[in-house]
């Protein structure tokens, strides 16, 4: 096993903010808006922002202008 973080140690809230990130990356030329995410996961701005923080810490979401786009990841999201 490789040495760094798993899906297993993402929170639901994260794993839900990570599938609409991917979601709204798929839909808008692979950068996902923050307001976006925000609508797309029903949480409020805190929580995601929050969230965003922690994928983007870990490696799951990468910074792309005003929004998020798609780290390297080893797990599969359904959408």
């Amino acid at each position: 096993m490789s040495e760094g973080h798993d899906v297993q140690e993402l929170s639901d809230v994260d794993i839900h903010v990570y599938e609409a990130v991917a979601s709204q990356a798929i839909e808008s030329d692979g950068v996902a808006g923050l307001e976006a995410v925000i609508r797309a996961t029903g949480l409020e701005g805190d929580e995601v922002r929050e969230s965003l923080a922690t994928l983007a810490g870990r490696g799951y979401v990468v910074p792309r202008g005003d929004g998020y786009g798609l780290g390297p990841h080893t797990f599969e999201v359904e959408y």
